[in-house]
């Protein structure tokens, strides 16, 4: 099965793994529950795993990924793999079942916080961080992945193994300290001491009958320093010098391999994988690698990221050339298949002149198989019409309002004089304290919107259970003393899948569920053509909420770029066109917003930092098209009406610079249990000239996690800003939305959150 005999080999780099029907999904959250048996889940998890092994093979793969499933996490999977356990959890590892031990490093507990949940290379998906310090030592526990290689050869199925590379390994991790010692430390410090583990791995695997390894080194597609570059090749030239070992494939996954590339084709690795989809090397420069010609190239033409249907003539003839390179050739995926939903047979709503040019992982798998098969033999005679141009997706309104955009549009009165202004309007005290929008999507609005779709209940009595939770929400943070409220966004099952629905230019899907950690799941929408917005989209809700309180309610809208970010994005024009056309929709909202009487704006960017290009070129043009549609989206108001975002801290980089660009009036920060660090961070960058100056809520406690603060823990961090920032500036707030948790973890949380600030307050103003 892994090797190719005659003519060109397929394969991919992996699969989704939640299920077709979110069966996994189902399994966790029973058994998290306690409604589902451990053995059931492991018997879910078995199935799933067949069943793609089996499926895959059938499709005429020659080579087919292994170990590729997760009950959560692959990252936190391969740190288990290699025991790289933090000594916080160690002494609970004996005690529990190998599984529930798992999940408490995944999901914590109230008195023991989980690894730290982290975005992965610009996907929807999020990793748990493995947390490695000076003492850490490392052991081969590869059970689960022997016995799933075992029971595939049972069925004649020869499985690659998939791991994460050694380096990318560590540099993944965060570096930990011993507690009452000093801080972090270099993670790379270990490759010494895992570097054997994984030899151990290799002879275990070669002894059992193993052909090849995947290991993936996606890190190295991003810049990197010539330390990390060095540690890369010291463990390449060991390790592919091992003395009894599989064939080994390296991978480079999300982008340009770089010098990883020509540092590999220099070592006894027998085959490279390259991301050829997000960047598609020249033939001419690949052939200029000294010793390519001897490797086996994984070529990675069909996109792991996009759902569009990849261009079979235009790759074809790529793939010829590359074959001229390399004649040692397999037709790939450039990434795992895990960011893009399973089947779009399973839709039945899409229009047909989209659907026809959508490609989910069945779909990619079948394109990788037909191209192999055409290297090979040639195009079939299905191959003989191309596909004819449409236009469907072009408005001329749309267009002709984006060319008339001027730099006038994307700018706002000076923050001082805004701020005066929205003060007095306001008149909020020092250190508001506030929520970033979402409230608990309780069981009864689930079956709500449910019925409202079946046709079970009309929209006039939809709206009714609507508004009674809002009116709940309102009172509710009016009883816990916040200043700032919010509606709780109760109408929306996903913030960008609701914007979607109600976008011209979006499509939107049933079944496309696409994991972005543990259980949860969502549904990116496809944007196919010109956007505009047909009718206002939040206004009805918020001014309904605004109606009941005499407190400011935030109006909530997504931001442009978070928009693109989180959806599969049309690939015939420029990425900050289409971001300029959400910009003038968001616009729009937020205008109608302002008219209604909504003071305080939230439009929120999460996902600016995600469309980061993953080296220095094109950072720069990357930030200036994004920062100028955000404030194409956020500078049609009046200086008295406030605009907040929600964005993730970087550090001091050009982000920093980028966030002070966007202009909000407030910037809320997501930081988790790194808050410390982002207080740090603010300050040093307040007194070197290069801060932040407009309002900012640094996340003083991570939404996410079951665990409630306590009062005197917010405090100081509160008062850490204040330094940082001053008291007229700070605000305080969760680090996100607070849809996942239960009301018996958010009441306390904020409750204490409130208590915090007004201690912070009456010290900033002892006169109150």
């Amino acid at each position: 099965m892994v090797n190719v005999q005659d003519g060109y080999g397929s394969s991919i780099l992996g699969y989704p793994r939640i299920g077709p029907h979110r069966e996994l999904k189902r399994a966790l959250e029973g058994y998290w529950r306690g409604g589902v048996s451990r053995d059931e889940l492991l018997a879910v998890g078995r199935d799933i795993q067949e069943r793609q092994y089996n499926g895959l093979a059938a499709t005429g793969l020659t080579q087919v990924p292994g170990n590729t499933f997760s009950f959560y996490d692959h990252i936190l999977d391969n740190a288990l793999l290699f025991g790289a356990v933090p000594a916080r959890f160690k002494r609970y590892q004996d005690e529990l079942h190998p599984l529930d031990f798992y999940f408490l490093m995944a999901r914590g507990r109230p008195d023991l916080p989980p690894l730290e949940l982290v975005r992965f290379f610009g996907t929807n998906y999020h990793y748990r961080q493995p947390e490695l310090d000076e003492n850490t030592e490392f052991s081969l526990h590869p059970e689960a992945l022997l016995d799933e290689w075992d029971r595939a050869k049972a069925g004649d199925i020869e499985l690659r193994p998939v791991v994460v590379g050694p380096v990318s390994l560590l540099l993944l991790s965060k570096a930990g300290h011993i507690p009452g010692e000093a801080g972090g430390f270099d993670t790379l410090s270990l490759l010494d001491k895992l570097l054997p583990v994984y030899e151990e791995l290799f002879e275990i695997l070669a002894k059992r009958g193993s052909t090849c390894v995947q290991l993936d080194e996606p890190c190295f597609t991003s810049e990197r320093t010539p330390a990390e570059l060095a540690a890369f090749e010291r463990a390449y030239q060991r390790l592919s010098t091992s003395a009894l070992r599989p064939r080994m494939l390296v991978t480079g996954q999300y982008g340009d391999f770089g010098e990883a590339l020509r540092i590999l084709a220099e070592t006894n690795v027998e085959a490279i994988g390259l991301d050829l989809a997000s960047y598609r090397i020249q033939p001419e420069e690949l052939a200029e690698i000294p010793g390519i010609r001897r490797k086996r190239l994984y070529a990675g033409v069909i996109s792991g990221h996009n759902v569009w249907r990849a261009d079979r003539y235009v790759t074809l003839e790529y793939l010829n050339e590359l074959a001229e390179v390399c004649p040692d050739l397999v037709v790939s995926t450039g990434t795992t298949l895990l960011h893009v939903p399973y089947d779009v047979l399973a839709e039945y709503e899409i229009e047909g002149n989209v659907a026809d040019r959508l490609a989910f992982a069945r779909q990619k798998v079948g394109e990788v198989v037909s191209l192999a098969k055409a290297l090979t033999e040639g195009p079939s005679d299905k191959w003989r019409k191309r596909p004819t141009e449409v236009h469907f997706k072009q408005k001329h309104a749309v267009r002709q309002r984006v060319y008339a955009v001027t730099p006038d549009m994307r700018s706002r009165e000076p923050y001082e004089v805004r701020r005066e202004a929205q003060q007095r309007k306001l008149n909020l005290p020092p250190v508001p304290a506030t929520t970033l929008g979402s409230f608990p999507q309780t069981d009864r609005i689930r079956q709500a919107r449910y019925d409202l779709g079946q046709g079970k209940l009309s929209y006039d009595e939809y709206r009714k259970k609507i508004e009674a939770e809002i009116e709940a929400t309102i009172r509710l943070q009016e009883d816990i003393g916040l200043d700032v409220l919010v509606h709780g966004e109760h109408e929306r099952n996903d913030m960008i899948q609701y914007f979607a629905e109600l976008l011209d230019g979006f499509a939107t899907t049933h079944f496309g569920w696409v994991q972005v950690y543990g259980s949860r799941c969502v549904r990116p929408p496809i944007i196919y053509g010109d956007v505009s917005r047909p009718a206002p989209m939040s206004v009805e809700w918020i001014s309904y909420a605004q109606s009941l309180t005499d407190k400011p309610v935030k109006g909530m809208v997504t931001g442009p770029v978070t928009m693109i970010a989180r959806s599969f994005v049309r690939q015939d024009q420029p990425l900050f066109e289409t971001a300029d056309q959400v910009a003038l929709a968001i616009r729009d909202e937020v205008v109608d917003l302002e008219r209604a009487g909504i003071s305080i704006i939230q439009v929120d960017e999460p996902a600016i930092r995600e469309l980061l290009p993953m080296r220095p070129q094109g950072r720069a043009e990357y930030l200036r098209w994004a920062v100028g549609a955000f404030r194409l989206a956020t500078s049609g108001v009046k200086p008295e009406t406030q605009i907040h975002t929600h964005i993730g801290y970087s550090g001091r980089t050009e982000v920093v610079d980028a966030i002070e660009e966007l202009d909000a009036d407030v910037t809320a920060i997501v930081a988790t249990r790194s808050i410390e660090w982002v207080l740090k961070a603010l300050k040093e960058d307040s007194a070197s000239g290069h801060g932040l100056s407009h309002g900012v809520g640094p996340g003083v406690y991570e939404s996410r996690s079951a665990r409630i603060p306590d009062i005197d823990e917010l405090d100081e961090l509160l008062t850490a800003a204040a330094e940082a920032v001053s008291p007229e500036r700070l605000w305080a707030n969760p680090d996100g939305g607070l849809k996942t948790r239960h009301y018996w973890q958010l009441e306390p949380s904020l409750r204490n959150m409130v208590a915090a600030a007004r201690r912070v307050r009456r010290r900033a103003t002892p006169t109150e």
